[in-house]
């Protein structure tokens, strides 16, 4: 049989990699370098949709646009020589990397947990809120936030109920006293909590998870704790697990995490779901069976391993990087483009309110300038007027989206 092999990069394609559309002509993140040519935010049909164009420079999704680490690349090409692809058992080898490096990187340990390997966060999430839920059910979310929360719920046939973020002059905070009043509607069962917090970057402190945790205990609504993002935290900040901030109030929760968004292979890894609830577990497991969602890859397996137990000074430069990104988003930007305070995530959220611009206007705004963000509207409406962007770049890309913001910037 013959091996068919990847078609190259459409023209298109390549004007978007090359990032050569008018107003530069540095050649960026190419997919010669770092990209297959079917990666989603090159995607000439994509970028058009969303976009009208696809002449951008594409930092629209959230992963690294970087060199991935050579230990992972080495497992997976080490795998593939096997020669062998048929059904592999995953060994305990693989959750025991990951609890290795919860607690060397965040002290927190996995004793009387139950962790289960499920294809994604989205399949979690989805799974736990017809488990824990019933039609017509509220689920909580608190934007701006994650754009597919409200998709999972209202698919469901559940009812989207928002907490709104509260923004202050000192950054974004959750609104306590509103959760406590929409979660003691009898209607509403469960609770997405995002930490941290995508898109606006915050890293929910101790005292805030655990007023969070009372709070649902009180009125006995779940939490599904989406911590995706935890290894990305900027120093000198700390990620705490909702498990260890709820120890002792007796809520239900449950959380996600996963080597997807740390190391760029939501292509080919597996997530975990975590909880101390036996009932969430077993019921997990059982839908899990029922809808046939255990099957390993046998690639997913050596790349999750090894990204635990060799993927740590990888992380650190990556890390130094997003820092030092932000640093430079902070001296570039025209002054009435501001960078939220950002704590973890390799995502700047970007407030373009000063500018005047209605929605569309300012899609339009960062079209013309070459520039493909995620428009904050996408989050919710309390994201109007912001947009976010990768940063999980390298400087030079950085640089080149901050000419384009400047490019005929208004006086």
């Amino acid at each position: 049989m013959a091996i068919r092999t990847p078609r190259a990069p459409t023209a298109a394609q390549a004007r978007v990699s090359a990032v050569t559309c008018g107003l530069c002509h540095t050649r960026l993140m190419s997919e010669a370098d770092h990209f297959f040519p079917r990666s989603l935010a090159f995607d000439s049909t994509r970028l058009h949709e969303l976009f009208s164009t696809d002449e951008l420079l594409p930092l629209w999704i959230a992963e690294p646009y970087v060199p991935l680490a050579a230990p992972i690349r080495a497992a997976i090409e080490e795998r593939a020589n096997v020669g062998w692809y048929g059904y592999e058992t995953r060994p305990d080898s693989v959750k025991a990397a990951f609890w290795k490096w919860m607690a060397d990187r965040h002290g927190w340990s996995g004793d009387g947990l139950t962790t289960i390997v499920s294809p994604s966060v989205g399949t979690s999430i989805g799974v736990l809120i017809n488990e824990l839920t019933g039609p017509g059910d509220g689920v909580i979310i608190q934007p701006p936030v994650f754009t597919d929360f409200k998709p999972l719920i209202s698919s469901s046939a559940r009812t989207v109920t928002r907490n709104p973020l509260v923004l202050t002059v000192d950054g974004y905070r959750m609104d306590l006293d509103g959760l406590a009043e929409t979660a003691s509607n009898s209607a509403v069962r469960l609770m997405i909590l995002c930490n941290p917090h995508n898109p606006v970057g915050r890293l929910w402190s101790k005292p805030e998870l655990r007023a969070v945790a009372r709070i649902c205990a009180e009125n006995d609504v779940a939490v599904i704790s989406d911590e995706i993002h935890a290894d990305l935290t900027h120093p000198p900040h700390s990620f705490t697990p909702f498990a260890e901030a709820a120890k002792g109030t007796g809520v239900t929760w449950a959380a996600t995490h996963g080597p997807i968004k740390t190391f760029g292979l939501a292509g080919i890894c597996d997530t975990l779901l975590i909880t101390d609830s036996t009932d969430i577990g077993d019921r997990f497991k059982t839908m899990s069976s029922r809808l046939h969602l255990t099957r390993n890859n046998v690639f997913a397996t050596a790349a999750f391993e090894t990204a635990y137990e060799e993927g740590g000074a990888w992380l650190d430069t990556l890390l130094d990087l997003t820092t030092a990104n932000i640093e430079r988003l902070h001296e570039g930007l025209p002054g009435d483009i501001e960078v939220m305070p950002i704590q973890a995530t390799y995502l700047a959220w970007l407030d373009f309110r000063q500018l005047g611009l209605e929605v569309p206007e300012l899609a339009q705004w960062l079209a013309a300038r070459g520039l493909a963000l995620s428009p904050g509207h996408w989050f919710g409406r309390e994201g109007a007027g912001f947009a976010r962007m990768s940063i999980a770049v390298e400087t030079t890309t950085i640089d080149e989206a901050i000419r384009r913001l400047n490019h005929n910037h208004p006086d």
